[in-house]
């Protein structure tokens, strides 16, 4: 009885590894301009077709943008979070919110239970540095600890899908909150909603935490009315 050759993966599949692999390292980070097509095709050592290739492939997939003229740029780390930007991207950030306060709330639940004190002081720790880089104006910063501090409780929820669900909305929820962080009146360093979610985490509250959680995503969807509201006057003016 004979055996069904083995077929080799298209020589396309292991390029597309290799760029998900450098972009997934951050080696790559989103924003950024991946070299041209000599330069890959150098790097990997194929041809300019295959190259084309796997690009497309992942454009297609969303975590590449190709700009005639300019380059080909990384939209995305992952395919879940390329096609949420692909696909409402242009929505605003009520749809992302909505999603996100399911998420929110179900991670607060778990991670009520299952967060160890070891997690639950990392937590502190973040909405320290929240505060500390609200105050001192730098935004970036502040970006990073606020999304370490919510990415921290969906992680310390315990289920691993929850967890990449929800930081697979990181990039598009960024995007579409510019307009509500640059609200005037928004107070990023206000630490209360954030400090009583901790603390119903740490006095081990499951409906405590979902409700705290739940109740921070209607702020923020409040700020994010607010943002669009001089934008409902002006129908020609284009989101930015």
């Amino acid at each position: 009885m004979s055996l069904e050759p083995v077929r080799r993966p298209a020589l396309s599949a292991e390029v597309i590894e290799a760029i998900r692999a450098r972009i997934a390292s951050g080696e790559w980070p989103v924003g950024s301009r991946i070299p041209p097509e000599p330069e890959l095709m150098r790097q990997l050592e194929v041809a300019r077709g295959t190259v084309r290739e796997a690009v497309r492939a992942l454009a297609h997939a969303g975590l590449l943008e190709v700009r005639r003229g300019d380059g080909t740029y990384v939209r995305a780390t992952s395919e879940l979070s390329g096609a949420v930007s692909r696909l409402y991207g242009d929505s605003g950030l009520g749809q992302l919110l909505e999603v996100r306060e399911a998420l929110d709330a179900q991670a607060a639940r778990l991670a009520a239970v299952r967060a160890d004190e070891t997690t639950l002081d990392e937590l502190a720790v973040a909405l320290q540095r929240r505060g500390d880089a609200w105050r001192a104006g730098d935004f970036d910063a502040w970006v990073a600890a606020d999304w370490a501090f919510h990415a921290g409780v969906a992680e310390a929820a315990g289920n691993p899908l929850l967890s990449e669900l929800y930081c697979n909305l990181a990039e598009p929820l960024h995007a579409a909150m510019a307009d509500t962080w640059a609200t005037p009146g928004f107070e990023g360093a206000d630490p209360v909603g954030h400090e009583s979610l901790l603390a119903a985490l740490r006095e081990r509250d499951p409906d405590g935490a979902a409700e705290q959680a739940g109740a921070n995503v209607a702020d923020t969807r409040a700020w994010d009315t607010r943002a669009q509201a001089p934008r409902a006057q002006q129908p020609h003016a284009a989101r930015p």
